[in-house]
């Protein structure tokens, strides 16, 4: 590691501001994470809604090709109600980190984001989606802001999302110096999902996560706050490698 790395690296951990390995995130949206190169997190997520009485399995994969280039990969599945065509279809994103500023208190970056959604269903068309992601981090406090388009084609529906997540630290309120750090997060957001031919559905979201150096396990609750008006509880756990 070259000198000029060294420098900054060690003022961090002086200052008690280097963040563990395991990061805060949004519980809704997984393109905001940080991951180094060679590096890669794994997260599977239940989402349970109780007004239709489903659960769907969602996994998701981030691998670091660079610094500032990262494959994202979900699939999602249903677990019940039982029945045919369970798997959902395959999303693909490439993040391009296209300016990050770090600092002694945290950082702030933005991605912008391109893929595709692959059917694995014969029924089903495929989809080109494109969105940005943008982080502001400081101290104890983490805003993630993402949105997403997703243009049908042949007979799919457009559709978008986007995602405005605050997440606070709730302990330890400074890091230590030394050892392994584990910390409690405190996540509000509000989210929004739109598709073809109806109105965007905006949700209100807030959850705990607990992180640790190499996993996290976090759990929330969604609510509608227009539109269906469903209520949904999500629990995941994230792996980092």
């Amino acid at each position: 590691m070259k000198r000029r790395t060294l420098l900054p690296l060690f003022g961090l951990l002086m200052l008690g501001q280097l963040p563990v390995a395991g990061v805060a995130m949004g519980l809704r949206s997984f393109v905001a994470l940080p991951v180094d190169k060679g590096g890669a997190v794994v997260r599977f997520q239940l989402e349970r809604n109780e007004d239709v009485k489903s659960t769907v399995g969602i996994a998701n994969l981030a691998w670091g090709l660079s610094h500032n280039q990262t494959l994202l990969f979900g699939l999602p599945y249903r677990l019940d109600p039982s029945g045919p065509k369970r798997l959902g279809d395959l999303a693909i994103l490439y993040r391009h980190i296209v300016w990050q500023d770090d600092h002694k208190q945290g950082t702030s970056r933005l991605g912008l984001l391109g893929g595709a959604v692959a059917p694995t269903d014969n029924d089903r068309d495929a989809a080109i989606q494109a969105g940005f992601v943008a982080t502001f981090y400081r101290g104890r406090v983490e805003w993630d802001f993402d949105a997403l388009y997703q243009a049908g084609i042949d007979q799919r529906a457009d559709s978008g999302r986007y995602d405005i997540s605050r997440q606070f630290r709730l302990t330890p309120a400074v890091y230590p110096d030394w050892g392994e750090i584990t910390e409690w997060d405190l996540v509000i957001e509000l989210n929004g999902r739109w598709r073809e031919g109806s109105e965007v559905v905006h949700q209100a979201t807030l959850g705990l996560q607990w992180i640790h150096q190499s996993w996290v396990l976090e759990a929330g609750v969604t609510q509608d706050l227009n539109g269906p008006e469903a209520t949904r509880f999500l629990v995941s756990t994230r792996l980092h490698f």
